[in-house]
């Protein structure tokens, strides 16, 4: 079982790459600790910058740091970076096109039993809507590793949600292509398809594995890049499976399931079904018995997906 937390594979991963590339910095909120950024803030000093608890001024600071040629880093909880500073990453960020990578920790029902006010389900349909911001939410601690370098290489904005504790893996190594805006396909199937993003892709492989041992063949989708959407595979998943379920650890407006559903609807129309969080405060709890309360489950996935099939 992984006990690596994706914030600490971030930390790791720019600490190896902040050897040969000193433009890399780190921001943090007065958050390097529930980041995992105390190593990189101990290894480089130099490049790394303590805000304290300031989001508006965080994201900032990042952008003068942009323009300035450095490549900075924001870690901060999601639900205060991408509600308390939204203005200034539309503004400071996309707006003025800075080099700005967003890390929002702590994200989706992390923080547990501290409730709505720390919960973070609206932020990826506020962030996808702002126009020039990328939106990534990686499955696990492998895909955590590829997506950052991508993003050190990557020249613009970003806005990426992880989570707080360790999750299973879906990839069994960092060994296999990631490539920003393009889905991967973890699963074939012709039956329907599975479509996840960030904590949620581990849960719909294994409700794929439930609907085989049903004679069910479920095609499963890892969205990493939930802006720029990969709508080509969303249309070939339309087209050859006949209908879609999409899981996500988000309100049901505005988030993953909308937007595969806008591609859908304009595209190949076939019956779908959105879970996440429905429109009510999100219950306190750990992420799993939230997910349980939800329906965010393999075997409820497995259940709607038989529904959908048998219609």
């Amino acid at each position: 079982m992984n006990k690596i937390p994706n914030r600490q594979v971030i930390c790791e991963t720019l600490l190896s790459l902040a050897k040969e590339d000193r433009d890399i910095m780190v921001l943090a909120s007065d958050s390097r600790g529930s980041a995992a950024m105390a190593p990189f803030a101990a290894a480089y000093p130099e490049q790394f910058v303590e805000v304290g608890i300031a989001e508006q001024n965080i994201v900032g600071i990042s952008a003068g740091l942009a323009h300035s040629g450095k490549k900075p880093f924001v870690t901060s909880p999601a639900c205060f970076l991408s509600m308390r500073s939204i203005e200034q990453i539309k503004v400071d960020v996309a707006y003025s096109g800075t080099n700005v990578k967003l890390i929002g920790i702590s994200g989706g029902v992390s923080y547990g039993a501290l409730g709505m006010s720390h919960h973070s389900v609206q932020d990826i349909a506020v962030a996808r809507a702002i126009p020039g911001l990328m939106v990534l939410l990686p499955a696990d601690r492998h895909e955590t590793k590829k997506m950052t370098e991508a993003l050190v290489q990557h020249n613009g904005g970003a806005y990426v949600r992880i989570g707080r504790t360790a999750v299973e893996d879906v990839y069994s190594s960092d060994d296999y292509p990631f490539e920003i805006g393009k889905a991967v396909t973890l699963r074939e199937g012709s039956d329907i398809t599975l479509i996840g993003a960030g904590e949620t892709v581990r849960i719909i492989l294994d409700a794929a594995e439930l609907l085989q041992q049903a004679g069910v063949k479920a095609r499963v989708l890892n969205m990493h890049t939930i802006k720029p959407l990969d709508e080509e595979a969303i249309i070939a998943a339309a087209r050859e499976t006949g209908g879609i379920i999409t899981v996500e650890e988000h309100s049901v407006f505005g988030g993953l399931g909308a937007a595969v559903a806008e591609v859908v609807v304009q595209n190949q129309p076939v019956p779908m079904k959105v879970l996440g969080i429905p429109d009510e405060p999100a219950i306190a709890g750990k992420t799993a018995e939230v997910f349980e309360h939800y329906g965010l489950t393999p075997g409820n996935i497995n259940k709607i997906a038989l529904e959908l099939i048998n219609k």
